[in-house]
């Protein structure tokens, strides 16, 4: 048993940690002066809040950082089972077509390499969207990358009313629209609300892809609950960096971007975070040779748009260390203001020996 400093998901407190039925658990109570203290920060894992499993080898992620990822575009029915073996404790079974040695194909059907959790720390949870739906040609309906499977093309109320239902049924923690001008055609304002409606029917936020010049302002306006991607076809102006930063939340996914448009996502997230907006941290992972696990450049990026300290880890969404199901990290240093999230690992039951 040990004292500890550690962050509940908004704020840092003072606690007990100690090793119950063989994982470290977090205790909120003053310790004794005379208790030992750990050297370091406690916290709970990160998120990454836009994934792509089908797209890379996801068996790093069971000794990654991350506590939670959202698939933001998979086939329903490979994603949801990935999920349910793996959030219920079990070793994945995705398919022996798959090769032990990397990612599955593009246009696979199956999941790469079994994610197997440490019982001491567990794994990650799987949250996802399912399919992208989208226009009839549209983006990404013709990339070689998207997985058989993974996109519904929409032209009415009533595809959307069952591509809605397809994705609820099959268990999404939301719903993911792509409207991308610059790859096709995208859907019209009253498609986009009522894809809202009906997710919302079902409790489901809307998550969208928002490229092209104008997107990401009027995919916003219409209701969506976040952007898959800090906007970054063009610098938004102030008036309507106030008006999305009381309304959606961004998904940053800055360092998938060369410069001059990471400039452009870097000032947008800048202005958007001193307006008081939501950034999310996520990292398109599977989109490029992106890290399986923490992405330190988005990190970075992060930073360099000002989200530090305090803001930075909220962004990471870690969970409260307190909950009983808990995967815990150990961050070096004395002090919160000493927290390096870059420098995170996980906190097993021998950083508590005497």
């Amino acid at each position: 048993m040990r004292a500890a400093t550690f962050f509940d998901g908004e704020e840092w407190r003072e606690g007990v940690v100690e090793v119950v039925d063989g994982r470290v658990r977090v205790r909120d109570e003053m310790p004794d002066d005379a208790l030992p203290r750990l050297e370091g920060l406690v916290t709970g894992a990160f998120t990454d809040h836009h994934v792509h499993l089908q797209l890379v080898d996801v068996s790093p992620l069971a000794q990654s950082v991350l506590g939670r990822v959202v698939d933001l575009g998979a086939n329903p029915a490979v994603v949801a089972r990935l999920a349910a073996h793996h959030n219920s404790g079990h070793a994945v079974d995705a398919g022996a077509a798959t090769p032990p040695s990397g990612a599955p194909a593009p246009g696979s059907t199956t999941i790469g390499p079994e994610l197997v959790p440490d019982p001491a720390v567990g794994g990650p949870a799987i949250e996802y969207a399912g399919a992208f739906l989208t226009a009839p040609g549209g983006y990404p309906s013709d990339r070689e990358w998207a997985p058989d499977g993974s996109v519904r093309e929409l032209n009415d109320a009533a595809q959307a009313a069952e591509a809605v239902a397809e994705m609820a049924d099959a268990g999404a923690h939301c719903i993911k629209v792509a409207s991308n001008t610059v790859a096709g055609p995208v859907f019209g304002d009253e498609l986009i609300r009522t894809v809202v409606d009906l997710a919302a029917a079902r409790g489901l936020p809307v998550v969208a892809h928002a490229e092209g010049p104008g997107e990401a302002q009027r995919l916003a306006g219409l209701g969506v609950a976040s952007l898959a991607h800090a906007p970054f076809t063009e610098r938004l102006d102030d008036d309507e960096v106030a008006r999305q930063a009381a309304s959606v939340a961004w998904i940053s996914t800055i360092a998938i971007h060369d410069r001059p448009t990471r400039d452009a996502v870097i000032d947008n997230v800048r202005r958007f975070h001193a307006a008081g907006g939501t950034v999310l941290y996520g990292t398109d992972m599977g989109n490029g040779p992106t890290p399986v696990g923490l992405n330190p450049a988005e990190i970075a990026a992060l930073q360099e748009a000002g989200v530090t300290g305090t803001a930075l880890l909220r962004t990471l969404a870690p969970g409260d260390a307190r909950a009983a199901d808990a995967r815990l990290l150990l961050l070096p240093g004395a002090a919160p203001a000493d927290a390096d999230p870059r420098a995170a690992r996980l906190l097993s039951p021998d950083d508590l020996k005497v």
